[in-house]
């Protein structure tokens, strides 16, 4: 007989651990099916471990720089097992609180490869050696992505220890030579520029027009010119054709490419594959259940994130929403928005009143390049057939950016003509997500442009770039 839970997770995460959390406490009889790391892609193998390294890569980059602030530093020296190690204490710091806030809650976390074999049945192929299955009246999948692999002539046939991805370039012991990336999407950034700094010669190569294809033209370009300036190379409009072995001890493979105005072949040390993510729904089974996904592979959800089969609901990055932690988490909210009342849980924290996806209109997201790129609400392609303004200012305007030796990037604003709505901002600039905090809350509020010109923010600080930006509307 299957064990039968009130309500059944499938994978761990930003969404699925506090939901859990949330029904444990509320008295239902709830399971958790984990087949790697409880916490998910963030707290394991995103978020957490990449900001951690980016910040050892900026205190190289500081240090480097010491001269320009009057500090004599000398030769700056990378320990590569110690940045790996300080990585791996503070994912298990991360990880062992969410093992714990499961366990306090009454959470039974299964170890093991879930697959569905009936409507609202699992099979787990347990990490421990056999199999068991459980069911339960609700369930949720929440089993996320992983990196993609492409098809690159020649890619199988060199070691596979020197082809990284997202989560394998984070146990590096030593420094790549020369790193080669492809992707110029935000994953192939961060990592470009990290191993940049931390010694490693770099070279992107980026099939689109542009790095970064979701931002503007001219964001992106300031984004490159930064890039080139922390002596990235960067190939765009331009692909990987083949891969081959060479003699080099510490160049041992050569990349050929095609770019727009000839071939190039590439020698280096290590290839780090940045295409792309797919989900994690192949191996699900997931006909079995009723559950339909896109031809991508994502599940297809309502508003309420229900599937297509009653009683089970998708969350984070398996539905093909934007994959983002803070995501996952307002699935969380809008999940226990609708299926707990306030009634049936412990907290005596009011309910949020989202309880629908329609409701993320803004969409904040943050590139924690360096300087970092803040984003939040529309783009200039969304705009068309609007009357709107722009404003552009770039950060050497700031005098805090200034003073602190930070004046690489721009900021930039697109507003409605006529009402002054604010419609998108973004700050490529020092802690540009933070201001771009800033400018989402006023957005939230209903405040309009003149709104932030007329605040009296604290000099100098970086907020206080949202005095002048609008000086510059056309």
């Amino acid at each position: 007989m299957a064990a039968h839970y009130d309500v059944l997770f499938i994978g761990s995460g930003q969404g699925a651990n506090p939901l859990a959390k949330a029904f444990g406490k509320a008295g239902k009889k709830t399971a958790m099916i984990e087949r790697s790391a409880v916490g998910g892609t963030c707290v394991n193998v995103g978020c957490t471990p990449t900001k951690t390294m980016i910040a050892s890569g900026r205190a190289a980059y500081l240090a480097r720089r010491g001269t320009e602030y009057g500090v004599e530093v000398g030769d700056v020296q990378i320990n590569m097992e110690q940045v790996r190690q300080r990585k791996r204490d503070i994912v298990n710091q991360w990880h062992s609180g969410s093992v714990r806030g499961l366990d306090s809650a009454g959470v039974e976390v299964i170890m093991g490869e879930a697959r569905f074999v009936g409507e609202k049945k699992v099979e787990v192929a347990l990490n421990e050696g056999g199999s068991r299955e459980v069911s339960a009246d609700t369930v949720f999948v929440s089993a996320g992505d992983r990196p993609s692999r492409p098809k690159i002539p020649g890619l199988e046939k060199i070691d596979q220890a020197r082809v990284l991805d997202s989560t394998s370039i984070m146990e590096l012991g030593e420094v790549p030579t020369h790193l080669v990336v492809l992707g110029g999407g935000y994953i192939g950034l961060e990592f470009g520029q990290l191993f940049r700094r931390l010694g490693a010669k770099v070279t992107i190569i980026q099939t689109a027009k542009q790095l970064a294809p979701r931002e503007d033209e001219d964001i992106a370009e300031c984004l490159l010119d930064i890039l080139k300036e922390d002596g990235i190379t960067v190939h765009l409009s331009s692909t990987a054709q083949s891969i081959s072995a060479a003699s080099e001890p510490d160049l041992p493979f050569s990349i050929d490419i095609q770019t727009p105005s000839d071939k190039q072949s590439i020698p280096g040390s290590h290839i780090l594959l940045a295409t792309g993510r797919v989900p994690n729904t192949d191996s699900l089974n997931l006909p079995a259940a009723g559950i339909k996904t896109t031809p991508k592979g994502h599940v297809i959800v309502n508003d309420k994130l229900e599937t297509s089969a009653p009683g089970v609901y998708a969350l984070g990055d398996i539905h093909g929403g934007p994959a983002f932690t803070h995501t996952s988490y307002d699935d969380f909210r809008i999940i226990r928005s609708n299926l707990l009342s306030t009634s049936t849980t412990s907290t005596t924290l009011s309910m949020p009143t989202t309880s629908s996806s329609t409701s993320r209109v803004l969409a904040p997201y943050v590139m924690y390049t360096d300087p970092q790129l803040g984003h939040v609400g529309l783009h200039s392609r969304d705009l068309a057939g609007r009357k709107v303004k722009t404003a552009s200012m770039p950060m050497s305007y700031v005098a805090r950016a200034v003073e602190t030796a930070e004046p690489r990037g721009m900021i930039k604003a697109s507003v409605d003509a006529e009402t002054g709505e604010i419609l998108g901002f973004t700050c490529l600039g020092i802690e540009g997500g933070e201001i771009m905090s800033i400018v989402q809350t006023a957005m939230m509020g209903g405040l309009k442009w003149w709104d932030l010109e007329a605040a009296v923010w604290v000099h100098p600080t970086l907020a206080e770039s949202l005095n002048n930006l609008w000086a510059y509307l056309k």
